[in-house]
């Protein structure tokens, strides 16, 4: 009989890897969910926005059940760790700031990063910051709330439930685009991607 995989276990498996960014979201939602007293949401009975587009936010949608395809995680590209987790049902909400020095400063793990990223890390070099990686989750995961983050009951004002809306087929690529997504160019409907640059006014 196969064991069960522990929720770490289960963001490992769907990141694909472990490294101190997927600690920081299991962390985060570890917090937020423990604070809200509610578990993994089966449809949009949570939400959550995530300020950043790092490895964390995985951890966040295996943990809360909060997804882009719900329409209940929502992306601010703030590129800050900083996540709000709302509960529908009950209208609370909290945030919850990582800590800056919560990762702390490794020089020689940053070197060795960037070695591996541009491919040029021996053999040994690789394993050394795969170890090194793995130590720095490892702490990140043993911190205590206090340490980790700072967590402030929010006023959340909840996004609307996804829609599902008609399809548009487009006049210039044929392909079908949700209608609130088209727009009219030479009085015929086409896609955004179609539509080019749109009017702004700096926002």
């Amino acid at each position: 009989m196969c064991r069960e995989l522990t929720p770490w276990e289960k963001c490992v498996e769907f990141h694909g890897h472990i490294c101190p960014g997927l600690a920081l979201g299991f962390k985060a939602a570890v917090i937020a969910l423990n604070e809200l007293g509610v578990a993994r949401a089966a449809d949009e009975e949570l939400v959550t926005i995530v300020e950043n587009d790092a490895c964390g936010v995985d951890a966040i949608q295996v943990l809360t059940g909060c997804t882009i395809g719900k329409g209940n995680l929502i992306y601010r590209d703030y590129g800050k760790q900083v996540y709000t987790f709302g509960n529908r049902k009950t209208g609370e909400a909290v945030r919850v700031s990582v800590k800056p020095d919560v990762m702390g400063r490794d020089p020689e793990h940053r070197k060795l990063m960037d070695l591996v990223m541009k491919g040029e890390a021996t053999d040994e070099e690789c394993d050394c910051f795969k170890e090194k990686h793995l130590e720095r989750s490892q702490k990140i995961l043993e911190l205590s709330a206090e340490e980790f983050c700072k967590v402030e009951k929010v006023k959340l004002d909840f996004p609307k439930k996804a829609r599902i809306f008609d399809t548009i087929i487009c006049a210039e690529c044929g392909e079908g685009a949700m209608e609130p997504r088209v727009r009219v160019k030479d009085g015929k409907m086409v896609c955004l991607e179609c539509a080019g640059e749109e009017y702004s006014r700096g926002w």
